[in-house]
């Protein structure tokens, strides 16, 4: 990371501010004076300081846990059910990035960032999430293209992107894509036309699928998965895939 950047985000002051303090002899890197403007440091090992005071930043830390069933996504519980917090080894004071129901599985990214939390979630980023969907019945082909036209949901035009049957004549069994991320939303999209959810399991979220983390494990996203993601939302919408770091035990 940048030196001006570092001290930009440490809030100490402006990338502007930081260089000026650089230029002007103030900073130091390992106690070490730096003038260079383009000086590139290590968060993690580097020590900073600014008139002989240590900056301070918290790290940013992500993971991506696949979540079972019978796990509530938030960071505790009123009634003493597991968390998903409760499964990640971690110092930090980390939270989910949105929330998959209680039964729900799959894709759950865990942060510190709330940048980044504000990204994934914003709804003009239009971030695609992936579903596995099991029905009680067999989808009507009327119902599957209203889906996936518009309806109205809690007063909205709401849609999925696309309804794909994961087996030939299998109408049940579905791939389900969509941007929306309002609770329970494809639970509800489909109550709307009589159909009830009996399984649920987001195999993607953006670029960050699950596919080679076993339930209730996770993987530790490094800094570099995330700016790579951040750089490619410019590019493409953020549909490449990362997740592939260091896996739980």
């Amino acid at each position: 990371m940048r030196l001006n950047k570092f001290i930009a985000e440490s809030g100490f002051a402006s990338r502007r501010k930081a260089d000026e303090f650089i230029s002007q002899g103030r900073v130091t890197v390992n106690n070490e004076i730096v003038m260079n403007l383009g000086v590139v440091i290590d968060p993690d090992k580097d020590i900073v300081k600014i008139d002989g005071s240590k900056i301070k930043t918290e790290i940013k830390a992500y993971f991506l846990l696949n979540k079972p069933s019978g796990i509530v996504s938030t960071t505790n519980d009123e009634k003493g059910r597991v968390a998903v917090t409760d499964l990640i080894k971690t110092k930090f004071k980390i939270y989910p990035v949105g929330r998959l129901d209680y039964n729900t599985t799959g894709v759950l990214l865990l942060t510190n960032d709330g940048d980044f939390t504000n990204l994934m979630l914003h709804p003009s980023n239009k971030i695609e999430r992936e579903y596995l969907v099991l029905l009680d019945k067999d989808l009507r082909e009327e119902d599957r293209i209203v889906l996936t036209k518009h309806v109205q949901l809690e007063g909205k035009n709401s849609k999925f992107n696309s309804i794909t049957y994961l087996k030939e004549k299998n109408y049940r069994s579905m791939r389900v894509v969509t941007v929306e991320g309002r609770n329970h939303f494809v639970k509800n999209m489909f109550s709307l036309l009589g159909y009830t959810v009996k399984k649920l399991k987001r195999i993607r979220f953006g670029p960050f699928t699950v596919d080679n983390i076993p339930e209730g494990k996770y993987m530790i996203l490094n800094r570099s998965d995330i700016e790579k993601f951040i750089k490619s939302m410019n590019k493409n919408n953020g549909r490449r895939n990362f997740g592939k770091s260091k896996q739980s035990e």
